[in-house]
């Protein structure tokens, strides 16, 4: 489903001076139909009560339903996050969590991924759901 001539080691490195770099962002592996990354959790991802900031969740959850989005992106088109929605279901105060963009829908003009973001131990942190609009790279 993904363009195979992107990797890791690209989307890694299309996140240097960008907001994913200082928040520790790191994609880890491409599926054959989902994309994933980790986000440690600490000062540079808490909220002022010592948790995990909800907008740094939607951060993680928007860089890789993107990403995912623009590696299905036809040849000459990308992708950008038109609605985005979290439900924050568990807090977390340390450590890292992990999200997974999966597609629920991958059509010409919009895609909508959902993204769960789950702690070290497996459990639910945040579910999103994001919408994409494909538009032509220019």
């Amino acid at each position: 489903m993904f363009r195979a001539d992107v990797g890791l080691d690209q989307l890694n490195a299309l996140s240097r001076n960008t907001a994913m770099e200082p928040l520790g962002i790191v994609f880890t592996e491409i599926g054959p139909d989902f994309l994933r990354a980790t986000m440690p959790v600490d000062a540079r991802t808490h909220q002022p009560y010592g948790l995990l900031h909800g907008g740094a969740s939607v951060l993680l959850a928007e860089t890789l339903g993107s990403s995912a989005g623009g590696l299905c992106a036809p040849e000459g088109h990308g992708v950008v996050g038109i609605e985005i929605n979290a439900n924050h279901l568990r807090g977390v105060r340390s450590g890292t969590v992990t999200g997974t963009a999966r597609p629920l829908h991958v059509g010409r003009s919009t895609q909508v991924w959902e993204i769960c973001i789950e702690d070290a131990a497996g459990r639910l942190v945040c579910i999103s759901r994001l919408t994409l609009a494909v538009v032509p790279r220019g």
